[in-house]
C-alpha cells in the first residue's frame, strides 16, 4: 500500500495553488461533443439535489443554444454525484428525454452491488447517501443504457479508455482529430497535486494504488502524444497540455 502524503508537503501544494488542506473549491465542468447528428455529454453534474451552487447544467446548455431534447448520448465517467446525478430532475424525471447512457460495465456492477458499501473508501463509506443515490439515478434510466469498455465508440472518432482507481470502473474518453482531447473526468482532479505529486494517494479514489497507476500512465501518455485535455475538477475552462517538469509533470493551462 502506497503511504499517505507528507503532510507538511501537502500543505505546501494546497498553498501554492491558493487553497488549504481545510476546504477545497471545486469547479464542474462537462465537455459537449457535436458529432453530426450527435451530441454528446461526457457527465451531467450534480443535479439539483446535491448542492446548492450547482447543478445548473440543463439552464446553462440551453442558454448555449443546445436545449435538453438535442442531446442523444451522454457518456458517465462513474457514479458519483457530481458526474451522475444530473441526469434527473428533482422528481426523478430524466433531464434529457431523448438520450441514451454509456457507463463502464465494471462501474455499473460495482453500484448495482448490494455490498457496494465495503467497496467505497472510507471517507465516502459513512454515509449511504452516495450509494442510494447512484442506485436511484441508474435504475431511471437503465432501460437505456449500454455499458462499455475500453477503446469502445460512443460515435465516430469518440472512443472509452480506461482509467480505473477514483472508482472500480472510472472510464475517461478520447476525441480524435486535430491534436486529439483526452477528457480525463476524475483521473486527474488537481491542478497541482495530480500533476507534480501523482504518486500521493487521493482519500476519495476507491482504489489509491490503482489510481496512482492510471495518473502516471495517463500522464505519460498525454505528454508522449501532445494531447490536450479537459478535466472535470481542473481550473476553469479545464482545459491544457501537461509537460515534464522536476522528475514529475506540469499542467499548462490553455
Amino acid at each position: 500500500m502506497t503511504p499517505a502524503s507528507p503532510p507538511a508537503e501537502r500543505e505546501a501544494a494546497l498553498n501554492a495553488a491558493g487553497q488549504t488542506g481545510e476546504r477545497l473549491q471545486l469547479v464542474n465542468t462537462v465537455a459537449v461533443i457535436r458529432s453530426q447528428s450527435d451530441v454528446v455529454l461526457v457527465d451531467t453534474g450534480t443535479g439539483p439535489r446535491h448542492q446548492p451552487t450547482a447543478g445548473k447544467l440543463a439552464e446553462n446548455l440551453e442558454a448555449a443554444g443546445i436545449p435538453p431534447a438535442a442531446v442523444t448520448k451522454i457518456v458517465l465517467t462513474h457514479g458519483h454525484p457530481d458526474h451522475l446525478w444530473g441526469i434527473l430532475d428533482a422528481n426523478d424525471k430524466p433531464i434529457y428525454p431523448n438520450a441514451s447512457y454509456f457507463v463502464s460495465a465494471v462501474e455499473w456492477n460495482l453500484w448495482a452491488d448490494p455490498d457496494v458499501m465495503r467497496r467505497l473508501p472510507a471517507v465516502l463509506a459513512t454515509s449511504d447517501r452516495i450509494t442510494n443515490g447512484a442506485k436511484n439515478h441508474f435504475s431511471r434510466v437503465k432501460d437505456k443504457i449500454r455499458t462499455v469498455r475500453d477503446g469502445d465508440e460512443i460515435v465516430s472518432g469518440v472512443r472509452v479508455i480506461d482509467t480505473p482507481g477514483h472508482t472500480q470502473g472510472h472510464i475517461s474518453v478520447e476525441i480524435a482529430g486535430g491534436d486529439g482531447l483526452v477528457v480525463v473526468a476524475d483521473a486527474l482532479t488537481h491542478a497541482v497535486i495530480s500533476f507534480q505529486h501523482p504518486s500521493w494517494p487521493v482519500p476519495v479514489d476507491h482504489e489509491p494504488d490503482r489510481g496512482i497507476s492510471t495518473r502516471l500512465r495517463l500522464l505519460d501518455r498525454l505528454v508522449v502524444d501532445k494531447r490536450r485535455l479537459i478535466g472535470a475538477h481542473l481550473p476553469f475552462p479545464g482545459t491544457g497540455f501537461v509537460e515534464r517538469k522536476d522528475g514529475a509533470y506540469r499542467f499548462v493551462p490553455t
